[in-house]
């Protein structure tokens, strides 16, 4: 039986499908900046798009923080009460001076942030939403999807195509058994190359099986010059590559789930924001797109 969430709620159709909240963004004390990650690129982003005119504050899905009870759909509850443990938190993140903050801090500036996120993301669509039953998951960040790999990897629901760095972390042999689609790249892939590789496999893998919902993992840590991507993507490509898989997904008829997910420079914002303008350009987005809950962000 489905379990009890609040994550669902109907939205006005003047809102565009782009779902987002100020918790998103982690900043205390400048700790952030301890690591690669710009852990507040979801605000440039949306400020960005408002510099642009695409929204406002009243036109954004608001995202909710995911409860415990949604958690337990994915994580068992010896895990979740070890993040109530500041140094285990301190591990996870890789922010080692996390470990000397008392942990009700943790939990308001760092955990409550990836709850968040996680609330604005998460669909459990399976028992939540009437005619889901199979989804296809296209990765296209520069590293392995493992965790959702780990998660799925007996469920006949869920195809997965994976494009990523065989290089660089996870390298997890045992997730690897559950993508159905497999494209490893070397060091330094470039556009032309990448590009051909994204069209031909999301087609190919929209062919082999026509899901009800793509869940699209749209990491820009493929970017070049990326210190952990080890890709050489131009932002162009970035946007190009965006462009393809919305595409697709339109000329087929399936709604679209998008995450921004990895991508370990400052620039990476904008390349975002530059994105999403241009699938709204393009007619890929946009608020009829809410109203008949197509592409989502």
């Amino acid at each position: 039986m489905p379990h009890a969430t609040q994550l669902y709620k109907d939205f006005p159709a003047t809102c565009w499908p782009i779902v987002y909240s100020s918790n998103y963004n982690i900043t205390f004390i400048g700790l952030e900046k301890l690591h690669p990650f710009d852990s507040g690129k979801w605000g440039k982003v949306i400020n960005f798009l408002r510099e642009e005119k695409l929204i406002t504050n009243d036109t954004i899905v608001m995202a909710m923080e995911a409860t415990e009870e949604d958690l337990l759909v994915v994580h068992t509850r010896r895990y979740l009460n070890k993040l109530k443990w500041s140094f285990v938190v301190a591990t996870i993140t890789e922010i080692p001076p996390l470990v000397v903050l008392p942990n009700f801090l943790v939990q308001r500036r760092v955990l409550k942030p990836l709850r968040t996120q996680t609330g604005g993301t998460i669909m459990f669509l399976f028992e939540r939403v009437e005619g889901i039953s199979k989804a296809t998951i296209i990765d296209l960040d520069a590293h392995q999807g493992n965790g959702h790999e780990r998660d799925f990897i007996d469920d006949k629901r869920v195809y997965i195509m994976d494009v990523y760095n065989r290089h660089i972390y996870p390298g997890d042999t045992m997730a690897k058994r559950a993508i159905k689609r497999k494209i490893e790249l070397d060091w330094g892939t470039e556009d032309k190359e990448y590009l051909e590789k994204v069209e031909t496999h999301v087609k190919g893998a929209l062919n082999e099986v026509t899901p009800d919902v793509i869940v699209y993992n749209a990491g820009t840590d493929i970017l070049d010059g990326d210190p952990l991507g080890g890709l050489s993507i131009s932002p162009q490509g970035i946007i190009k590559r965006d462009e393809i898989v919305f595409s697709i997904a339109r000329s087929r008829s399936i709604p679209i789930l998008m995450v921004t997910s990895g991508g370990y420079q400052k620039r990476t914002a904008r390349i975002i924001a530059d994105s999403i303008l241009n699938l709204h350009n393009l007619g890929l987005i946009g608020k009829a797109s809410a109203e008949t809950h197509e592409p989502r962000i």
